[in-house]
């Protein structure tokens, strides 16, 4: 009797053991593997059932700003500045455009502080275009005649070196000109790609 006890527990330990052991574990296998296909594919709102974000509204700032001109547009002029502070043709020689928000007058580099636009180093073939556009459409813009620039509260200048100001014509941000057209964005306090 003792032999065939002993004769046993070899078997169960070796082959048949081994055997039940893995009955056990395919059966685990096979349960997590049905209760993961039901909770696929049971009814009501699955994982990507839920509604996916909205986009941001690529034009709600050039909306914006377009309704900002028509306001100024409505508004008075303007008192008159005082001479200091508006510039005009004596400065046309020593004016130069960087970029879309940034140009050079006299030995001064000035950052239009209300808005931001794309890089002429840009990363991707769509920025260098409206960086260029942007660039030209300034240009025109400060050639146009006489502006004004006022600083913002707060910062003198950025972390470049450049003078933050904002630049006007008879009471209206040349920045919101840009935002309307579609070739700057409203400054937010970080940059944001344009690809």
């Amino acid at each position: 009797m003792a032999a065939i006890l002993d004769f046993r527990r070899a078997r169960m330990r070796g082959g048949e053991w081994g055997g039940f052991r893995s009955m056990i574990w395919s059966g685990l296998l096979l349960g997590l593997l049905y209760t993961n296909i039901s909770w696929w594919t049971a009814p009501g709102p699955g994982p990507f059932d839920r509604p996916l974000p909205k986009a941001k509204d690529p034009w709600a700032e050039s909306r914006r700003s377009a309704e900002i001109l028509r306001e100024q547009e409505r508004a008075p002029e303007p008192a008159a500045t005082d001479s200091g502070s508006a510039i005009s043709g004596s400065y046309a020689s020593t004016l130069r455009v960087v970029d879309g928000d940034t140009f050079w007058l006299g030995g001064d580099k000035i950052r239009i502080a209300d808005i931001d636009t794309p890089e002429l180093h840009a990363r991707c073939p769509a920025e260098l275009a409206l960086a260029q556009k942007a660039t030209h459409r300034l240009e025109n813009l400060l050639g146009e005649g006489p502006f004004e620039m006022s600083p913002i509260g707060g910062r003198d200048e950025d972390r470049y070196g450049r003078k933050l100001r904002i630049v006007s014509r008879g009471g209206r941000s040349l920045g919101d000109v840009l935002v309307a057209e579609g070739l700057a964005r409203t400054w937010t306090g970080r940059r944001e790609p344009w690809c």
